[in-house]
């Protein structure tokens, strides 16, 4: 089951996506739906809400008065969390109560305003925001709700800026046109990768990567990519991983590089990466079958130090490998070290860039990036693994800290 966090600030345009992608096959959990039914008269979270704010938010009838709590809540914090204290947990309750009843291939998109305020972040395979200018949003307020400007700039400022939701944000929608042009933007997601990404979890399979490598120039949004893939991974792997590490070219700023982001994860064991397996599929991150080794380097030219588990991404909308080595492994520590030199190395860096540069173009017409690697193996042993050694016993290099 793939699992999608939709989020997006008040007037963005999220209540168009979701309609779309429920159009399309999704199933759909709205949470502003859901904290309405939680709290309709006979329902314990309507009791709850008595309780915690007297029989004066209550209609002659014994419904909920919407207007008197929202005057309560509204501009005070202390009270709003007490109203978030009641509702969240039960609006959780019924989504996982939906969720656990969807089919287990379906696309399962969850609506939630509060995505970002009520931590829920890293419960999903991918985040996605629908985003607009505030002051787009705004005027859209004005125009199609009947808010006043005070009103508007209100509810907007209670919500999560738009930093904070483009941090968290996997695929972001732009909502700045018509409402035609984004959904097609939101069908055009379903089609391309929602639904092929559904289809690989499903049966724990790597998206298919084909054509030669291309190197590209770097990207700043390539860390906060592999961070939210690391809290991702530390999520489902708990304390039976030590460590995991953005390593690889897009680790390294400024550095030209293929678009594919390269995490490490390091365990104590071979027994415990295989125990850590059904939890990597279950997040996105199938393990890539055969036996696996890095290249022994002249430092170390034992090939048990080098062996490795790979994982490769089920999502075709971003490439990621995955590493799993043993921790300490001269493997593990090399990955790290390569790393480092490179980023405090400006003259390292930009022969690696060229030698990559030069490298992808000699193999353009591949049919994979496999010729591209293994060409790159002699600048390795011949140049980077000397000039690494000798950079880690002038800089004093310890492998990071878990």
């Amino acid at each position: 089951m793939l699992s999608i966090g939709l989020t997006g600030g008040i007037a963005a345009g999220k209540s168009v996506v979701a309609a779309t992608l429920q159009s399309m096959g999704a199933v759909m959990i709205d949470a502003d739906r859901l904290a309405r039914e939680v709290v309709e008269p006979g329902t314990e979270g309507l009791v709850r809400l008595a309780e915690a704010f007297g029989t004066g938010v209550l209609s002659p009838d014994g419904s909920l008065h919407r207007a008197r709590l929202a005057g309560l809540v509204f501009g005070d914090e202390a009270q709003r969390q007490k109203l978030n204290g009641v509702v969240h947990p039960l609006v959780r309750e019924r989504s996982t109560a939906l969720r656990e009843a969807a089919p287990s291939d379906a696309v399962v998109v969850e609506d939630i305003p509060l995505l970002i305020e009520t931590g829920q972040v890293q419960r999903f395979h991918l985040v996605l925001v629908v985003d607009a200018p505030e002051n787009l949003r705004a005027e859209r307020l004005l125009r199609d709700r009947g808010m006043s400007a005070d009103q508007a700039w209100a509810r907007i400022r209670a919500q999560a800026s738009d930093e904070e939701r483009r941090a968290v944000a996997d695929v972001l929608l732009e909502n700045t046109g018509t409402a035609d042009e984004l959904i097609l933007q939101a069908t055009a997601l379903w089609k391309q990768r929602l639904l092929p990404f559904a289809g690989h979890l499903s049966r724990h399979e790597q998206a298919p990567r084909t054509g030669p490598a291309r190197i590209v120039p770097a990207d700043p949004q390539w860390p906060a990519t592999a961070e939210r893939l690391r809290q991702r991974i530390l999520a489902v792997t708990g304390t039976d991983g030590v460590a995991v590490d953005h390593i690889g070219s897009t680790a390294v700023p400024a550095l030209a590089a293929k678009d594919v982001i390269d995490l490490q994860l390091r365990v104590q064991s071979w027994q415990q990466a295989d125990a850590l397996d059904d939890a990597l599929a279950g997040i996105g991150l199938p393990r890539v079958p055969g036996e696996w080794a890095d290249t022994p380097k002249v430092s170390d030219p034992d090939p048990a130090h080098w062996q490795k588990r790979l994982h490769a991404n089920s999502d075709p909308g971003r490439a990621v490998n995955l590493h799993v080595r043993i921790d300490g492994s001269t493997g593990a520590q090399y990955a790290l070290a390569f790393r480092d030199w490179l980023r405090s190395d400006e003259r390292a860096r930009r022969d690696y860039e060229a030698l990559k540069v030069r490298l992808a173009t000699e193999h353009a017409a591949d049919q994979s990036a496999g010729g591209y690697a293994q060409a790159k193996e002699p600048w390795f042993t011949e140049v980077a693994d000397p000039a690494l050694e000798t950079w880690k016993a002038r800089s004093g290099w310890m492998p990071p800290r878990a």
